[in-house]
């Protein structure tokens, strides 16, 4: 967007981003507090303070061109990166309302499926100011959702869904309603979700404005006429937004005697637990009405009633977010079943499909790039499984990986014994033989090496704009995306930035640094390591080649 603004007196590289990050965040508390005692006029008033704020606008340009994993996607200006001088002018030219310009529309394809799947990508203007009006909305909106929506929140995870449906049936065999909701993201209806909103009439019509700016496809302009195009900053927050309210209106609609039943909600995936069927069919039709109140419809191919112990009427267990959660008869234990969760066979396969993939592609690479290669395929998929029952999954997936490392051997050496493969690729260590070439440290780390950990749920209507820091810092060093290195740092520098010396908040970049850079002789090891957010740790950079030049 060509806004003309005159030029800042300041540089970017100058900012205090401790005083600024500060500043806003005691804005969001107030808005998350007045909130939580139900006062909208002092939640409007503190929004419109925020909004206005230089020191918002500064930190939402920060995030969308320094931060932000799509930082360097452009959208239908062709503008991807952008210089400190230009993200200062950036800056001064957000303003509410302003006009919306459309959204390039590409094409990925969906995991496991022929299928692609559609992202709009806004141009930086709107990715910036789309950033600065979820600042805004986010905490007012946290105070106000249910405490088992997991999906697209600060603070909350895939991990935290499953362990509240664990405790859901831990004690006892319940009726489960598993439902999926068709194309939630391309359906939700705008006028509705604007409704249900309830913004001050600037912010509505900037939604509005982006809601109905279209879509930019192979060179045709489309109208959007519904929907919150997947790729923007703002999308998730209004899909959350859209979906709010079910577990509310389920227990409104039942009678008060009954116990109401359980809803637990990751993004578009959800689930409901009672005791009764009956219930769990009421629901059904409850839910499916609401939803359509919002344009939306549950996937009957992927909305299915079922028990997780056992019954003649239905197929036993569930999937959800690649897990199986299902409960097993045991004549040992008190109860007489235990809850098993592991990972599901469709994530099993997936997985495996994936190795093949990355080992087909390196057919005739070194074994030090084939392992370069898998192990971050192995890691990623055996630390997202290592918070539930997978000991034995973890032996069987590594089964499978020997089977296909020895036939991309076989097709390497078509002549040579079996003996003789296993000696050049393989070397044993500690009685245990090890994917790793010869003369070289490093080797391919297998599933079973990954300890099993149990996840700790994040506590009831827990929000990271509830100022607790002790509690949030904790927890970031005992999240399960959290590496082992990480979390060590964490603990040594008690959850906070050795730079900005700000706490290390869910959702904050983060980045192993040297602290005497490798080029002047600083070493690999603990000693040498500090955790920084990534911003500081572009500006440490920068101040160490300045230093050392």
């Amino acid at each position: 967007m060509n806004t003309v603004a005159p030029q800042p007196m300041y540089g970017w590289n100058t900012l205090s981003w401790k005083k600024i990050e500060r500043g806003v965040f005691k804005l969001q508390k107030r808005i998350y507090r007045a909130q939580c005692c139900g006062n909208v006029r002092r939640v409007r008033s503190l929004q419109r303070l925020l909004i206005t704020s230089q020191s918002a606008k500064l930190l939402a340009v920060r995030r969308v061109t320094q931060e932000n994993q799509g930082k360097k996607t452009a959208g239908v200006d062709g503008r991807k990166s952008l210089t400190p001088d230009q993200r200062l002018t950036l800056a001064t030219t957000l303003r509410l309302p302003a006009k919306a310009e459309p959204v390039r529309r590409v094409w990925i394809p969906k995991p496991a499926t022929d299928e692609q799947r559609p992202l709009g990508i806004p141009t930086i203007f709107d990715r910036a100011l789309q950033a600065l009006v979820k600042m805004t909305l986010e905490p007012q909106w946290e105070a106000r959702f249910e405490p088992n929506s997991y999906g697209f929140r600060p603070g909350r995870s895939a991990w935290d869904a499953i362990g509240a449906i664990y405790v859901s049936i831990n004690q006892k065999p319940k009726w489960v309603l598993d439902a999926d909701i068709a194309k939630c993201f391309d359906r939700i209806d705008h006028a509705a979700l604007l409704s249900k909103l309830h913004a001050n009439p600037p912010l509505r019509r900037q939604i509005n404005a982006w809601l109905k700016a279209g879509v930019v496809d192979h060179g045709d302009l489309l109208p959007t006429e519904a929907g919150t195009p997947q790729g923007g900053t703002l999308s998730p927050l209004l899909a959350n937004i859209a979906l709010h309210g079910l577990e509310d209106t389920l227990q409104d609609a039942l009678p008060r005697p009954q116990k109401a039943p359980k809803v637990i909600r990751y993004a578009d995936d959800l689930v409901v637990i009672h005791d009764d069927r009956a219930v769990i069919e009421k629901c059904q039709h409850i839910i499916a009405e609401q939803l359509a109140e919002m344009g939306l419809e549950l996937k009957p191919s992927k909305t299915r009633i079922t028990h997780t112990l056992n019954s003649e009427e239905s197929a036993t267990g569930f999937d959800f977010l690649g897990f199986t959660i299902r409960q097993y008869p045991v004549r040992k234990t008190r109860l007489g079943f235990k809850t098993i969760i592991t990972p599901s066979k469709k994530a099993i396969k997936r997985h495996g499909r994936q190795m093949r993939e990355v080992i087909i592609h390196h057919k005739t690479a070194p074994q030090a790039h084939l392992i370069m290669a898998l192990g971050p395929v192995i890691s990623g998929w055996s630390h997202y499984y290592s918070r539930v029952c997978s000991k034995r999954t973890y032996s069987k997936v590594d089964r499978t990986l020997f089977h296909q490392l020895r036939a991309w051997i076989k097709v390497r050496h078509p002549k040579s014994s079996r003996q003789g493969a296993t000696a050049k690729y393989w070397k044993r260590e500690g009685g245990t033989l090890h994917f790793a070439p010869k003369n070289s440290r490093s080797r391919l780390h297998l599933h079973s090496e990954t300890p099993i950990k149990r996840h700790v749920k994040i506590q009831g209507n827990r929000s990271p704009y509830d100022g607790d820091w002790m509690y949030w810092s904790t927890r970031m060093g005992q999240h399960p995306g959290v590496t082992t290195r990480v979390a060590k740092l964490l603990q040594r520098q008690q959850g906070r930035c050795p730079k900005c010396g700000l706490y290390c908040k869910a959702g904050d970049l983060l980045e192993v640094d040297h602290i005497l850079p490798k080029a002047q002789g600083g070493k690999d090891g603990y000693h040498n390591w500090q955790l920084l957010h990534r911003h500081c740790h572009d500006e440490k950079t920068a101040e160490d080649r300045r230093r050392y030049a």
